[in-house]
């Protein structure tokens, strides 16, 4: 069952130009377009099914900047500031709280992990610190796991998935976006080798620019104009608690199980060690420029393949603008949750905090991640096709800097000041 989201009332009528189109309404495309609508800059988000229906409303949760590459640490440091000025931005709650993120080690080698990610980060002056043993007993209390000691973050924090992605649709909304659902985008209308338009299910939009925030589906419709985006999918599967008492506010993240408190007094619980692999054609089109991460991740990596491979194949890859999209024949992905995961999270729970054992679920889901070879986001022009953005490949961790993000993607596409340098997001590195 999907989570449920808050519903925004948004337009029943396609606009037929505007300045800017973003193609996607998930949480980053959203913020782009409240950022461009706060400066005054016409904007027209265009979403195939509902918002925020997709991996923007099924992650975690969690707003961190500990674990993250140094090159992203910039993007997650100014998210920091943004997620913490949002409620008064959007005039909404939208869970955000800055309860600290904690991750635990069982071995010296995990904890020599997180001692060389603190040293690789040493310039940003960050506040995370090693943990021993004892001070996580302090701090997360009535635990039973030996754990060799941890790393925590007290400027981490999380805010509800559930919340944000409407609060901030209602925001662009007020600042004069315009938001239309169940509209498909199946081509860019290109003139002169420049985009200058989107062609829809519902006909064709002017505009001078394109912003393409569509998550997952962004490889497709690439794709479909020539263009490789190397993204591959994985599915991860989680699930909440009725509300509990529970051992901290702390978000924890182990080996192989992860919990955060939820502002509905509950908790979102996953396996954090494993995703779910199902085998699609771009696997294997694709597949060899992971081979290093997937040698390294071997374990926590469970493939199979079955139905997923021959429903995404029926999707098809080619399409003329005139013909139904693959946008339009599944318009929210929707995979099914891995309950063996699930269990696993559980068990691994369980043994940790005892007063895990005894909670009740209240709800399952799992969410579709599209996952870049370096596991860090495009956020960048591309040169192929002028007045085209991409802001997309955010690999599972693109909740946590959506504010910076979309606000990065929208001063890439009016030329203002960027908020952090680009540099490390360009398309070309592939």
């Amino acid at each position: 069952m999907a989570p449920v989201i808050v519903p925004v009332q948004t337009s029943p009528d396609l606009p037929q130009s505007t300045t800017v189109v973003v193609i996607g309404a998930g949480i980053v495309g959203l913020t782009a377009a409240l950022c461009l609508a706060e400066r005054a800059v016409p904007v027209v988000v265009l979403e195939k099914g509902r918002i925020a229906a997709e991996q923007s409303s099924r992650n975690l949760g969690w707003i961190r900047k500990m674990g993250r590459e140094k090159f992203d640490v910039p993007l997650s440091l100014a998210s920091d500031d943004l997620w913490t000025r949002m409620p008064q931005r959007v005039g909404a709650d939208v869970g955000y709280r800055q309860a600290g993120i904690m991750y635990i080690a069982r071995t010296q080698k995990e904890m020599a992990g997180h001692e060389g990610w603190l040293r690789s980060v040493s310039e940003r002056s960050l506040d995370s610190r090693l943990l021993s043993p004892a001070e996580i007993d302090r701090m997360v209390p009535g635990g039973t796991g030996q754990w060799a000691g941890g790393i925590y973050t007290a400027s981490d924090g999380r805010a509800e998935p559930q919340m944000a992605s409407s609060a901030i649709a209602a925001a662009a909304l007020a600042n004069g976006a315009v938001i239309v659902e169940n509209c498909a985008v199946r081509a860019l209308s290109l003139a002169g080798g420049r985009v200058h338009g989107v062609v829809t299910e519902r006909g064709e939009i002017r505009c001078e620019s394109v912003l393409l925030a569509g998550g997952l589906w962004s490889r497709r419709f690439l794709g479909n104009h020539g263009v490789a985006l190397p993204t591959l999918p994985l599915v991860a599967s989680v699930l909440r608690t009725a509300p509990m008492e529970g051992p901290s506010d702390i978000a924890v993240g182990a080996p192989d199980f992860s919990f955060r408190k939820r502002l509905d007094g509950g908790y979102t619980i996953t396996q954090r060690g494993a995703l779910f692999a199902p085998l699609m054609l771009d696997h294997l089109l694709i597949g060899h420029r992971y081979l290093s991460t997937l040698k390294a991740q071997w374990k926590n990596v469970r493939i199979a393949f079955g139905e997923e491979f021959f429903r995404d194949l029926s999707l098809g890859r080619r399409w003329s603008a005139a013909r139904r999209s693959p946008f339009e024949r599944l318009r929210t992905m929707d995979p099914p949750v891995n309950d063996a995961l699930n269990r696993e999270a559980l068990h691994n729970l369980g043994q940790a905090w005892p007063v895990f054992r005894d909670l009740r679920i209240s709800q399952s889901w799992a969410g579709m991640i599209d996952v870049t070879p370096d596991s860090l986001p495009v956020i960048s022009p591309v040169a192929s096709l002028p007045g085209l953005t991409l802001a997309t490949g955010f690999s599972g961790h693109g909740f946590g800097t959506s504010p910076a993000a979309g606000q990065l993607a929208a001063e890439l596409i009016t030329g203002d000041a960027p908020i952090v340098d680009p540099a490390p997001y360009r398309f070309d590195r592939f």
